[in-house]
């Protein structure tokens, strides 16, 4: 009896329609056998729509249902939109991870600043290297990208080779890291490529990418023409900024002083593996008040606004060993993420308020992406020469604007997909031929709950309408005994010229205990809910919105 064909399936189940949380799974099928592996396990972030909420992952049901054909996970490079749900997913799954030095040691000390996380046993493979995972050949291909030994994987399998991309660019200067080999990404088109799993995060944007090496260049520049202190935020894991940065510094001399533990840690990282070699050891926090202003050049987390980093607390005047005043620079090295702009805005608008100089990429070259823009995808398009593109990591707009590349690049199927979906990539024709349920969970403080807990649109609806707690005693003879205690969070004290919210619900607890029959004034279930709909009926009367409103009715 003749062998099933194999089959070669590509199911994501995050990053695709987002930018963020990237986790997909390959699949070899033979008849009713699937062998299956994980490439990447980040998170993306909260914001507004996720009150509390730090850390957001794909829900990995699909994943922990193939658990027993799943033979590895491989990390493309370390961004926490790649491995940041390490620690968090890797226990549902247990089996081996694989990721080149840089990634390794980073994983290896996030670790050891978070003693409760796991310990995951990492094997590490060389820049360019090659394993074998199950029946999966995988070979890393360096990439350049805005954090060192960033790899596109050539994932080989009997039923063909197909390309994940990872996050990538062109760049002949990268400062910190490898190029994009463009050796090897040929070879791999004359080797014949079924399948390019793509970045689009820059589709939209034409011609080629700026190298971080003109971004090195002009920070020289920019450094030099400053007076006092000088202020730097660009994302921690940035390491050829940092080497930029740190280096236009000492052009300049100037000395560095680094502010932020995810800074410090990638920065022991970079020096422990040669990636800041000839960059002079950083100061201090001490050093920073001692030293001459125009001769300090501060190196700060905080880049997307986030509230605890150390710019958000300089710009607030909340942190106790640094600041700018009048005359100082910040050089803005980064670009916002979208949905953070109103956090990264204030900012800028209080450090101006201080008459600081601020200085972003929309006046000078202080920063380049490190996703690549259309004419890079073309090049990348030519090399590969794929049967197949699939558009990935990017929102609607992106994966759109890489599908429309692809097929005018004269790519014979472009398929579109989103997370859940099961895709043939091999043999043809290739499409979705299946679906599975998939979805997100939330890290909310130090447990992990489903995006539909609950707890969640609890928050949401205390963040529009505030909460009213309510205690009454009940006397057997279903009277009150004592007047209610009452207490408020989120609703305004007034309700007017002279008017008080605290009167209107206490008026409204005796009105609607008052309106049950006096048999049904003995039921503390039939008490806390009259009160309830009473108090938030009142409240909506003078002030247009329905509070939250828990009632707790004691029998005494």
């Amino acid at each position: 009896m003749a062998k099933p064909q194999q089959e070669l399936l590509f199911a994501p189940l995050g990053g695709v329609g987002e930018i963020g949380m990237n986790l997909a799974l390959y699949g070899l099928a033979s008849g009713n056998r699937r062998e299956w592996l994980c490439v990447d396990m980040g998170v993306s972030f909260g914001d507004s729509e996720t009150p509390g909420i730090d850390l957001i992952m794909a829900d990995i049901g699909f994943a922990e249902e193939q658990r027993r054909d799943l033979k590895g996970i491989v990390l493309t490079h370390g961004h926490e939109d790649h491995v940041g749900a390490l620690f968090d997913l890797w226990p549902k799954l247990r089996v081996p991870v694989y990721a080149t030095p840089f990634t390794a040691t980073l994983i290896a000390s996030k670790k050891a600043m978070e003693p409760n996380a796991p310990e995951v046993p990492v094997t590490v493979v060389p820049v360019g290297g090659r394993v074998t995972i199950g029946s999966f050949d995988v070979e890393f291909v360096p990439v350049a990208h805005s954090i060192p030994e960033s790899h596109a994987l050539a994932i080989r399998t009997p039923a063909g080779l197909a390309v994940h991309t990872g996050d990538w660019k062109l760049d002949a200067n990268p400062i910190a890291g490898e190029i994009t080999d463009e050796k090897k990404f040929r070879a791999l088109g004359e080797e014949g490529v079924c399948a390019v799993i793509c970045d689009s995060t820059n589709a939209v944007r034409d011609g080629i990418s700026p190298s971080e090496g003109d971004v090195a260049e002009n920070l020289k520049k920019v450094v030099a023409r400053a007076k006092g202190r000088i202020a730097v935020t660009t994302f921690a894991s940035n390491v050829a900024r940092l080497r930029s940065a740190a280096l236009a510094a000492a052009a300049c001399g100037r000395e560095v002083v680094v502010a932020g533990r995810a800074m410090e840690r990638v920065i022991g990282v970079a020096r422990e593996l040669g990636y800041l070699e000839g960059v002079p050891q950083f100061r201090g926090l001490d050093a920073y008040q001692t030293l001459p202003p125009n001769k300090v050049m501060i190196l700060l987390t905080g880049s997307q606004g986030e509230p605890r980093a150390a710019l958000a607390r300089l710009a607030n005047d909340d942190h106790p060993a640094i600041e700018l005043s009048q005359g100082d620079m910040l050089i803005m090295s980064s670009r916002t993420i979208p949905g953070n702009e109103k956090l990264v805005n204030r900012i800028i608008n209080n450090i101006i308020a201080k008459g600081v100089e601020v200085v972003t990429d929309r006046t000078e070259l202080v920063h380049v992406s490190g996703h690549p823009r259309r004419g890079e995808l073309k090049k990348m398009y030519e090399w590969l020469k794929p049967d197949l593109v699939i558009p990935v990591h990017g929102e609607a707009l992106h994966l759109h604007e890489n599908a429309v590349l692809a097929r005018e690049a004269g790519i014979g199927e472009v398929v579109s997909c989103t997370n859940g979906d099961i895709v043939r990539l091999t043999p043809g024709p290739a499409g979705v031929i299946d679906q599975f349920q998939s979805g997100r969970l939330y890290k909310d403080g130090t447990i992990l709950i489903s995006a539909s807990d609950e707890a969640v649109k609890d928050r949401k609806r205390l963040s529009f309408s505030g909460v009213i707690s309510i205690a009454v005693a009940l006397q057997g003879r279903g009277e009150l005994a004592d007047e209610p205690v009452v207490e408020f969070a989120g609703i305004p004290e007034q309700t007017g010229k002279d008017g008080s919210m605290f009167d209107v619900v206490v008026d409204a607890v005796h009105s609607g205990f008052e309106s049950l029959p006096k048999a049904r004034r003995r039921d503390p279930d039939e008490v806390g809910e009259a009160i309830r709909r009473s108090v938030r009926g009142a409240v909506n009367a003078v002030w247009g919105k329905k509070p939250t409103c828990h009632v707790l009715v004691l029998e005494v």
